[in-house]
This record gives C-alpha cells, structure tokens and sequence, in this order.
C-alpha cells in the first residue's frame, strides 16, 4: 500500500502569484481528506504570516472533530522550538522538520558542519516529542546530496535511523532528478535502511516528475508527495492527477485514492488559484477525451479500438469528438447522437464538408455549434433562433457603475429591463437576467466558466473571441461570440446559449 501526502496547501502555494485564504486552504484540506482520501496533507509552513497560523488552526480544528487530525501536517525549520512552537499551539500533531540533506547546503547557506547541524537536529526532534507532536523529517536538496555527498547523506541516516522519526522525505528539490538516476539513489537507501519508512517529494523542472515517482515506486519507496494540477514552485510538483493513473494502470499498487473525485477538486484549485489547466493536462485537461481524427472516431464505433485504460467515466468525465478539418462522418455521427439529432446520409455529407471549411480557416466548432451548422446547410430548422437581441445599451462612466439597457425579443414578444453591474457585461446579464426572472417567471443556466482570448501578438483592434460555459440543471451548455469588442463578442456567446436552452 502506497501513502499519497498531497501539498497543495504548502508547496504548491509556492507556485507565483498562488495565495489561498483560510476558508480555501479548509474547503481544500477537506476535498483532499474526505473525497480524494489521501492519506495526508502538508497545508502550512511555521511562522509564515498570521494568515498562515489562522488557516492552520481552523484545519487542525476541524481534522480534531472529525478524527483527521494525525494526518494534517505542517512544515517546521530546525530553530530551537520556535516552529514546534507555533505548529503545537496552533493544534497540529506533526512536524515536518526541514533539514539539509546535502553538504553544500550545511556549509554554504548553514555555515555549519554536519555534526553541527546533526546536533541541531536532534535537539528539536525531543522538544517535538516533549510538545507532543509526531516528527518526520524532510533532507531538503537530497538529489544534489545522493549525487555529490552521499557520504555526508549516510552520515545524517546513520545517526538518525535510531531516532523517533516516522519517515524520512527525500526532496528532489530542484528536480534535477531521472528515471534512472531515481532508481539508482532510491534503491540505495531503501536497501541499506530496509526498517525505514520514506518519502519521495518530485519537482518537475525537467518535466520528469511524475516519471520520477514511478521510478522510486518501482524501487520500493512507499510514501509519494504529490500536488493537485501539479502547483509548486517553479515548474511545479508531481500532478496528483497524473499519480493516480500510473498507482492504478501502469503500477496496479493499492491505494486510498477516489480517483472519481479528481475533476471537482483539480477544477476546484484551478479557480482557487487562477492557475488554468492546460487543454492537454493528462486526465484532467478539457481535451484530453476528444477524439478529433475521423479514423479514431470510426475505431472506438468498432469495438472501441482506439481507448484505453484511461477512461473518462473513471474521473467523472465523458469522451468527446472534435468538430473541425480531421472530421470525418464518424465525429460527426458521435456528435449528432450526443444532440439526438438523425441525418440522411447525404445531409451528413454535407454537414461534414462544411464543418472541414471551417476547420481549414481555423474555426473551432463545438457540439453546440452542430444544430446551428446544420440549419445553415440544409436550410432547416433543428434550431429555432426565437431569442434575439434587439437593441442594447451600455454606459460606462468614471466613478459610476456600468449600466446597461437591454431590449430583447423572446418568441416574438419583446421585453426591456434596466440594471446596474460590476461591469458592462455584468450589467447586461443582471438586466437580461431580470426579464427572465420578473417578466417570465424562469430560472436561467448559471454561468460557471468564461474564458477570453486574442491572436498572439494581437493588437487593440484584434478580433476577440469568448467561450463561456453554462450549467442547466447539471447538464453543461459551451458556447461561444466573435467579435473585436470583447463585450459584444461575450453578448453573442450568451445568445446563442439561450437559443440552445430554449431549443432543449
């Protein structure tokens, strides 16, 4: 059984730009703890800021009640008490103590020597004890340690092996690691200290740490730190995510993880932290279940030739089929089977040669592109356009909040509503909202996502285009506007949405 130690809420805080509030660094801590079921989570460094001390003790509050407490854990320095201190009154049970896990770092930034530090060390492991608190201990730069002193590592495990510490953390804190290179260190210590429990915290500045902790799991390491999106600092931790598929399907070990909860919390911290996912983020970027070429979509119609063991129902998603130039009938027969919508074959024919003209001049098309495409083509009516804009109003003044008017025609009857907004697009939505609310009665999709973009390099008269996505009822709505104005280019998104929820 392999022990997954999640530190989001310590070193992936340490991404640029990534700060959490109390109340996140909680909602967090709990996801982690009671839907993902990681064993352990690191959420705080000692002596940080009051924020930190405050969002450690509300955790460690709330891991006392609900019997989570001995596997909430924070950082401590080697400081004569001061972090033991501070982790102990704040609530906490565990320390892990950041020691120097190579010889440059004692005599270089310590200025000590090893059985100086050693000594050091030791002094704050009994205070930790005296406090109550369990100790396991970090050998911070232990890569560069096992790779230029690894007399001076064997000198630290040696006089320490005997010592109350619950297991040593091997940092590959620069991430300077290889598979091969991991193997080799990994299986030296793990065979010269069978009777010790160990670490592997990966960085992944070479893109090499997720391959790095499948390397120190093949060689018999049994506790693996991971982060969720793989935040950290610089290029980041090993993406809980992306250790969950290789415990589960490349290494079969057994272990705790709810692998059906990864979507919510990795979307979760993204919002949390502002740090998007990539499109292409195995498992839980938005592309990685699209099939786009038409041979894949016609392999997984016959015996699904072209899936694998990464399936989207495992982590709560479903597989897709990309519209554009590479779609053949077979992407589009999946899309049109998600809309229930039935073609001839020539009108698929079609169909399919103009969602290939879009593609060719870069358009992205959309499953909820489909009915619009098809009205164009065969001049039909799979959707009834019976929500329009007539006119509207924005104003934006200096010291005011923006205001916009809206006159919109919905079957044929027109309407008017007038709001305030934190901004003009705002203002427009809390107008059109309140037609819906007041003038019809209706609850509305609920707007969970919006993201804009521009041509690199664009200028200021760039076209812009916004894709938004929209939740009715737990169903998922995508739409998207073009135009050079990035209000008008969101306003023609929402339009089309309301078109398609009035179509559903």
């Amino acid at each position: 059984m392999v022990e997954i130690l999640d530190t989001t809420l310590r070193d992936g805080e340490q991404t640029a730009g990534v700060s959490f509030n109390a109340h996140e660094k909680l909602t967090i801590a709990r996801l982690l703890l009671d839907e993902i079921q990681v064993d352990r989570i690191e959420v705080a460094s000692a002596r940080v800021s009051q924020g930190e001390l405050k969002a450690f003790s509300e955790i460690c509050s709330w891991a006392e009640d609900v019997g989570h407490i001995e596997k909430v854990e924070a950082l401590g320095f080697v400081d004569h008490g001061v972090s033991i201190d501070w982790i102990a009154n704040a609530g906490g049970r565990v320390i892990n103590l950041l020691s120097k896990g190579s010889l440059r770092h004692v005599t270089m930034q310590l200025k000590k020597t090893p059985e100086e530090h050693l000594s050091d060390i030791k002094h704050d492991i009994e205070l930790a004890k005296k406090r109550g608190l369990d100790v396991n201990l970090y050998l911070e730069d232990w890569s560069n340690g096992m790779k230029n002193s690894p007399d001076y590592v064997y000198f630290m495990l040696d006089n320490l092996k005997d010592f109350p510490i619950d297991r040593f953390m091997l940092p590959d804190t620069l991430g300077i690691l290889t598979p091969d290179i991991t193997t080799q260190f990994c299986t030296d210590i793990v065979k010269k200290y069978p009777q010790l429990k160990f670490d592997f915290h990966a960085h992944n500045d070479y893109d090499m740490a997720v391959a790095n902790v499948y390397a120190a799991l093949k060689s018999g390491i049994t506790g693996i730190h991971t982060t969720v999106n793989g935040l950290g600092e610089r290029a980041g931790n090993a993406p809980l995510a992306s250790v969950i598929g290789i415990l589960n399907d490349q290494l079969e070990i057994d272990n705790n993880l709810n692998e059906h909860s990864l979507t919510h919390i990795c979307h979760l911290v993204e919002t949390l932290s502002g740090v998007r996912i990539p499109d292409n983020k195995p498992i839980v970027g938005e592309s990685v279940f699209t099939q786009t070429s038409g041979v894949h979509a016609d392999g997984d119609s016959k015996d699904n030739l072209y899936f694998n063991k990464l399936l989207p129902e495992r982590f709560g998603r479903v597989r897709k089929y990309a519209l554009g130039k590479m779609s053949g009938k077979a992407n589009i027969n999946k899309n049109l089977e998600e809309l229930g919508i039935h073609l001839s074959p020539e009108q698929t024919k079609l169909v399919t040669k103009r969602i290939i003209e879009l593609g060719d001049k870069k358009e992205n098309v959309t499953t909820e592109d489909l009915p619009f495409i098809i009205s164009d083509v065969l001049r039909g009516s799979f959707v009834q356009e019976n929500i329009k804009i007539i006119n509207y109003s924005l104003n934006l003044a200096l010291g005011l909040k923006p205001v916009a008017t809206v006159l919109i025609s919905i079957h044929g009857k027109e309407y008017q509503a007038t709001s305030p907004g934190d901004g003009q697009y705002d203002a427009f939505m809390k107008a059109l909202w309140k037609i819906y609310k007041e003038d019809l009665g209706k609850e509305h999709p609920i707007l969970v996502d919006y993201k804009v973009s521009i041509p690199p390099g664009g200028k200021t008269d760039a076209l812009v285009e916004a894709k938004i996505s929209w939740s009715n009822n737990g169903q998922i709505i995508h739409t998207r506007g073009l135009d050079a104005d990035q209000t008008e280019a969101a306003i023609k998104a929402t339009i089309r949405m309301l078109n398609i929820w009035d179509n559903m």
